[in-house]
């Protein structure tokens, strides 16, 4: 009998001390966690949001802020479910998405703009005229044999200057860029570019990629994908097609803002070039930002944003930036009831 009280003390203390490791464990994974910001989203925020996280970290380096992309759509689905504490959201936030419990924070303007192979047929032609939007819906959201303008020669009204048909590029993945042309193109969703281009591209690079690789190509990217921010001019093998936004079939000097990265955020600024497809780039999570990643976010409101127009975007006015930071304390926005 005593041998048998003795096996189940035994076993208490084993059991208690087991508890106490795995208590002790936990309490470790939790502490570690608070002091990691993981972030996932819109290919358009990222290069900002890496800025964003290695100066903060200089500020904070007990903070560990990890980075990765993958498009819009993510980042919304990984906040949501909290894989994630920052989904990084390039979209217009949809009435579903506030039914799931999403609040988000405006931080920073960009665009999406059309891009062409930098050796293209009638390249020369094409930054003399413009393009204009009738002529991309054309384009984009029709299939091959459905389109009026075929050949890049057709797109200049001069059909012997190119027979080279026009190849269209667009993402696959879920993503603001594609939901903002679509926008700007008239009443079209994502799918209906996917339907009618020649080839769908992951993530923002490989839409460029495609178009550097195809001289009779078209695509659109984010402004940061068409640009290099250490130079402020196009990647190499890749230009802005410009819009002829008065539609006269000539680039006005006032239309001419695709030299370099900072005249088109210019251009965005003053809303010379067309809302959508320029957009607000958001912070998105379920409920509320607390804790660490609250303290990020606030810094990106305020101190964070002397790095925003250096870094090829556009600064939110600072009216909007102060009720951005409101809605951060009080953990709510008057679009969610």
């Amino acid at each position: 009998m005593k041998e048998k009280t003795h096996k189940k003390m035994k076993t208490l203390v084993v059991v208690l001390i087991l508890s106490t490791v795995g208590i002790v464990s936990l309490s470790g994974c939790t502490s570690t966690q608070k002091n990691v910001i993981k972030i996932s989203g819109a290919n358009a925020l990222q290069p900002m949001m890496e800025v964003w996280a290695k100066e903060y970290q200089k500020l904070h380096p007990d903070i560990r802020i990890d980075v990765s992309g993958g498009g819009a759509g993510k980042g919304m689905t990984e906040a949501l479910a909290g894989v994630v504490d920052i989904g990084m959201y390039s979209k217009d936030i949809s009435q579903n998405d506030i039914t799931n419990g999403v609040f988000w924070i405006s931080v920073a303007s960009d665009a999406v703009i059309a891009t062409m192979n930098a050796q293209n047929p009638v390249k020369d032609m094409i930054l003399v005229k413009g393009v204009t939007k009738a002529q991309l819906k054309d384009i984009f959201t029709h299939v091959y044999d459905n389109r009026t303008i075929k050949t890049w020669g057709q797109l200049v009204g001069n059909p012997n200057a190119s027979t080279q048909r026009i190849w269209v590029f667009t993402r696959q993945d879920s993503c603001g860029a594609a939901e903002m042309w679509a926008k700007y193109l008239g009443k079209y969703l994502q799918d209906n570019l996917t339907a009618t281009a020649d080839a769908a591209q992951i993530e923002d690079a490989g839409v460029r990629t495609a178009v550097q690789g195809n001289v009779n190509s078209i695509g659109y990217n984010n402004i940061n994908t068409v640009y290099d921010m250490n130079t402020k001019l196009p990647y190499a093998g890749i230009l802005p097609v410009p819009l002829d936004l008065n539609e006269n079939g000539i680039l006005d000097t006032n239309e001419s803002f695709y030299g370099n990265s900072s005249a088109i955020v210019n251009a965005i600024r003053n809303h010379i070039y067309p809302w959508p497809p320029a957009r607000n780039l958001h912070l998105v999570t379920k409920h509320n930002f607390t804790g660490a990643t609250k303290d990020f976010v606030d810094w990106i409101l305020t101190d964070g944003q002397q790095y925003v127009e250096t870094s090829g975007y556009l600064k939110l006015p600072q009216e909007t930036l102060e009720l951005q930071i409101q809605y951060l304390n009080s953990g709510t926005r008057p679009e969610i009831q």
